[in-house]
């Protein structure tokens, strides 16, 4: 055991010079071939994240592991490549050779996971490090999405704050072991993970001041990490008047909204999202169009991975004949389209625990834009990334408006077992296999059928604010 500690301290670690500046430095001879910096959410995992921190400090240079708990992550990320650009303009060619080659780690659930891929987003970083994924949540959608994590046995289970289904997974290893020998197995394997490049989602939302009522008014800071307030709006807006808001933020993997009732109130239950917002997508540059929604449809997912819930896939695998006919292409991870999934029942309900089961596919669009007005509804229930809120709607004749658009790129750090495919990947087939929809929720319903915002500090928190990372997953 001690040579595999003696050689990850080789090929993972970073002399203290580049890490803390000020730092006097040494000549170093061996350049590492697989520098990393660690994050941890200590919160995460029940005790895991504290002794993952332990482990990975006694393997690695503890100055290049982070507990999120005690520093945010652009503070360090800041100061690392401040250094590394002074350094290599000192003719420094290791601090070249780190940066070419830097990797990330994030041990947390997709919460913490998405506050580092915004943070990477944010900061505009030369080189921009990829980042893997250590499962320590609940969902751990992005570590199935990218094969951090294999899946196995499904269960099912009631979430209480929505009133609905929701379906947990249990597999092979529900939490990383925090032993040396498997942090210095996961360290190869980041090592030899390819990288892959995914698209960013930006999300505005646009709200008049709740009002006291059923629905408790949104502080900034009860929304997800991911969103923020945002004040500079355009003059010719519409809606830059008083009482209204802004709200802006990122996302990966998936937003989703669910229409929502009491237990045993028969009248509501036959709501649908068509009766709560219209909803428009964009598929060329510059048209939009309105969306279908088939009655019945009370949820809907926009999904950029194949990863939904703890593993599943809404979108499914539509067979060929399906796709050509309604112009549908693979849903590609890096293709600048997300995938528009309904269900009809809150969130995802039973359909996806089938053979081949799916929601009810709807559309891939580039651009989605919901525009709530006074309705039946006084509230819906919306998450990015697993982070939920519960969102006032219009009591008066005021409007909500929630828009969702391409921002970008990020790159992941995937291992053999990645279910996610590019469209720049040569082994990506270029069709999905054959599938019967036998368990698909479109048949229920007889088949029916940029601006760049730019915001500098979007996924980071306001200054001066000391926040609890324990709610994070």
């Amino acid at each position: 055991m001690a040579g595999v500690g003696i050689r990850t301290l080789k090929e993972f670690s970073i002399p203290d010079y580049i890490l803390v500046p000020g730092t006097e430095i040494k000549s170093v001879s061996h350049i590492p071939l697989c520098p990393v910096i660690v994050f941890i959410n200590t919160k995460s995992g029940g005790q895991l994240g504290g002794e993952l921190l332990v482990t990975y400090s006694s393997l690695l240079n503890k100055n290049q592991v982070f507990d999120l708990g005690v520093k945010a992550p652009d503070k360090v990320l800041q100061q690392l490549y401040a250094n590394l650009e002074m350094l290599k303009h000192n003719g420094d060619n290791l601090a070249a050779e780190i940066q070419n080659r830097l990797r990330i780690i994030v041990a947390g659930g997709d919460g913490t996971a998405s506050w580092l891929l915004g943070v990477v987003s944010d900061l505009k970083l030369p080189q921009p490090p990829p980042i893997a994924t250590v499962p320590l949540g609940t969902g751990n959608n992005l570590p199935f999405a990218f094969g951090w994590l294999k899946l196995s046995l499904v269960v099912c289970s009631l979430d209480s704050l929505q009133h609905a289904p929701v379906i947990n997974l249990m597999h092979g290893k529900k939490n990383p072991a925090t032993d040396i020998q498997s942090v210095a197995s996961f360290l190869n394997q980041v090592k030899a993970a390819k990288e892959m490049k995914i698209d960013s989602w930006h999300i505005i939302m646009r709200m008049r001041a709740p009002k006291e009522g059923s629905c408790d008014p949104i502080a900034p800071l009860e929304l997800p990490h991911a969103m923020h307030a945002f004040h500079r709006v355009s003059s010719t807006d519409k809606l830059n008047m008083e009482g209204y808001h802004t709200y802006r933020g990122g996302f990966w993997n998936y937003f989703s909204m669910v229409f929502n009732h009491s237990i045993g109130d028969a009248e509501m239950y036959f709501m649908n999202i068509a009766q709560l917002a219209k909803v428009k997508i964009m598929k060329k540059q510059g048209q939009w169009e309105d969306l279908h929604i088939p009655s019945r449809i009370r949820s809907i997912v926009c999904l950029n991975l194949p990863s939904f819930s703890g593993g599943l896939n809404p979108w499914g695998k539509p067979n060929k004949k399906k796709s050509t006919y309604r112009d549908l292409t693979l849903p590609y991870v890096d293709d600048g389209l997300f995938e528009v999934v309904g269900f009809r029942n809150a969130w995802h309900g039973l359909a996806l625990l089938a053979p081949n089961g799916h929601g009810t596919r709807l559309a891939q669009a580039s651009k989605i834009r919901f525009e709530f007005h006074k309705g039946a509804a006084d509230c819906t229930f919306m998450r990015i990334d697993g982070e939920p809120w519960k969102q006032p709607l219009p009591q008066d004749d005021d409007t909500v408006i929630v828009e969702i658009s391409h921002h970008g790129q990020v790159s992941m750090l995937a291992t053999p077992l990645c279910r996610s495919q590019s469209m720049h990947d040569p082994s990506s087939p270029a069709v999905d296999n054959e599938e019967e929809d036998s368990s698909d929720e479109e048949s229920l319903e007889n088949s029916e059928e940029r601006r760049k915002f730019g915001a500098a500090e979007t996924f980071k928190y306001p200054d001066g604010i000391d926040i609890d990372i324990a709610h994070i997953s």
